[in-house]
């Protein structure tokens, strides 16, 4: 695109046009042997590996249910997110192992990645999952504890006498 247009001809010449479109980066369908999607998911200190396959809608996780390992059902609402914004509730299967963190983390580790694997298993549903905001990873993290303060940012008391 380093040449000038003088002219709306030239603007309208179809190389210029074909030159714009194949810039668009292009997207595939990431399967392992098996017909498997994988992805890794993070949130806080926890992290999640989701294997997402064609199948009945069971969502796995660690070895149990998701409605027993998040008991909470606002929990259970942040791991369907992903699911019911693309429209596949009964659509795949999902097995998912987490680690590290509390359970809240837990579950946006989990929701990460399951938007992951539903672009690498579908990539044309990358739109919806990116304007849902599911497919960028929340950074926050628990500020580290400074010396000389009673925690990250809170000091001790001060007294004069």
């Amino acid at each position: 695109m380093s040449e000038t247009i003088n002219s709306l001809e030239e603007l309208g010449n179809a190389e210029t046009l074909e030159t714009a479109v194949s810039d668009a980066p292009v997207y595939t369908q990431k399967l392992d042997e098996h017909g498997r999607a994988y992805a890794t998911g993070k949130r806080k200190d926890a992290v999640a590996r989701v294997w997402i396959k064609p199948g009945s809608g069971k969502v796995t996780i660690n070895g149990r249910e998701y409605e027993n390992y998040f008991a909470r059902p606002v929990l259970q609402m942040v791991v369907r997110q992903p699911i019911e914004a693309a429209e596949r509730k009964d659509q795949y299967d999902i097995v998912a192992t987490v680690s590290g963190g509390g359970l809240s983390g837990q579950a946006g580790a989990v929701r990460h990645g399951i938007s992951k694997a539903l672009t690498y298993f579908e990539p044309e549903l990358r739109a919806v999952l990116k304007k849902g905001g599911f497919l960028t990873r929340d950074s926050r993290v628990v500020e580290r504890k400074k010396y000389g303060k009673a925690k990250a940012r809170k000091s001790f008391q001060f007294s004069k006498r």
